[in-house]
């Protein structure tokens, strides 16, 4: 076993990928001009970056969708008992579907804005 204290890296770091992930690996260590996986893998580790993105839009639309669901059961319910549907009903799924539409459109431009 290799002595740690005289290395500059003693921490060694272990992950798997599939023979696909590691043929891909190799062909941008290619491009990239280095046969040295630990030092191409090291520096986005360290240097790249990371997204977290905060969409709270999109939230609301999750939300929009589970009322939608929820009043087109409800809709779906008193047309097998009674046959009877109500426009205010229909109009409020148009409503929110079209809520939703927006909700979708203002995200798609917000990650446009990512590029």
């Amino acid at each position: 076993m290799p002595d740690k204290k005289n290395r500059q890296r003693p921490t060694q770091l272990h992950f798997y990928v599939n023979d696909k992930e590691l043929d891909l690996i190799k062909q941008k260590m290619t491009l990239y001009g280095t046969e040295n996986m630990s030092a191409y893998l090291r520096k986005p580790a360290i240097d790249g970056y990371v997204l977290k993105l905060e969409l709270p839009e999109l939230r609301e639309l999750v939300s929009l969708m589970r009322r939608i669901s929820n009043s087109e059961n409800q809709i779906a319910k008193k047309l097998n008992a009674s046959d009877k549907i109500y426009d205010t009903e229909l109009d409020e799924i148009n409503k929110n579907q079209e809520a939703i539409l927006q909700g979708l459109n203002q995200i798609i431009t917000s990650l446009a804005k990512l590029d």
